[in-house]
């Protein structure tokens, strides 16, 4: 049991054997993974193979049938979300949660308030350090020059920053992000993942992504793992992934 509960400890997450099925289809079919803390991963596959399904499971969104996700030396299976993400997990999503009407300071400023179940009263104590904390996470995320401008006429790749603001205001240890880089230009993809690394290592920021950009995949992700068919048939590093046969069939093809 000991031994069991330093594996524990040596990831940050740590999950077994998870199943989810809707009706009679099977999204997930016994899916095992563990990330360790300070990891830059993805989890890549055919759309369709089970990835937000797999997001949806460890946030809270979905309900698992079966199996058990492990956070830290916590297990978190089925907590509710606000729960899951208190604990220490945040996340990205590819469809934007950021409100246009605000400026950016604005979106960031309400979110780091709803961590602390804060009110706008500008004499709270707990106002004026959601100010300092608003600040701090604009230079980290490089939005301070755009911050009285309105989120809804930022850059794709300034929404992005913004929306990896957002997830940060809770302070979390691990940030999950579907797809990115999603509709972004070359060099915003680069900008956007770019900060990613910087996160991950400047803050210890452990980090795991979706994404289908085989560039961006290959060029920062220190672990690969292939999602087919709601299974993992391949997992390493990208050299050992992008070596690996099946994983050629079912996903990669000749884009390697």
């Amino acid at each position: 049991m000991e031994k069991a509960m330093d594996d524990i400890c040596e990831y940050i997450l740590k999950i077994d054997r998870l199943r989810k099925s809707f009706g009679a289809y099977k999204v997930l079919t016994d899916v095992s993974y563990c990330l360790r803390k300070g990891e830059i991963a993805a989890i890549i596959g055919p759309n369709g193979a089970g990835k937000s399904t797999f997001f949806n499971l460890i946030t809270g969104y979905h309900h698992v049938d079966g199996g058990t996700v492990h956070f830290l030396d916590r297990e978190i299976t089925n907590w509710p979300r606000h729960r899951i993400a208190r604990a220490g997990i945040s996340r990205a999503f590819q469809v934007s949660n950021i409100y246009a009407r605000l400026t950016t300071y604005e979106n960031v400023r309400q979110a780091i308030l709803a961590q602390e179940k804060s009110t706008l009263n500008i004499f709270t104590p707990a106002h004026r350090l959601a100010q300092k904390n608003t600040l701090e996470l604009l230079e980290l995320t490089g939005l301070m020059p755009n911050r009285h401008h309105l989120a809804g006429i930022l850059s794709q790749g300034d929404k992005k920053k913004l929306e990896l603001a957002l997830a940060l205001a809770g302070k979390p240890q691990l940030l999950l992000l579907d797809e990115p880089t999603a509709g972004m230009s070359s060099e915003e993809t680069q900008e956007t993942m770019e900060l990613v690394k910087r996160l991950n290592r400047e803050i210890g920021l452990s980090i795991l992504f979706t994404e289908h950009d085989i560039s961006v995949i290959f060029g920062y992700a220190k672990k690969l793992s292939v999602l087919y068919q709601g299974m993992v048939i391949a997992e390493g590093t990208p050299e050992e992934v992008r070596k690996n046969a099946e994983a050629q069939q079912c996903y990669l093809g000749e884009e390697v």
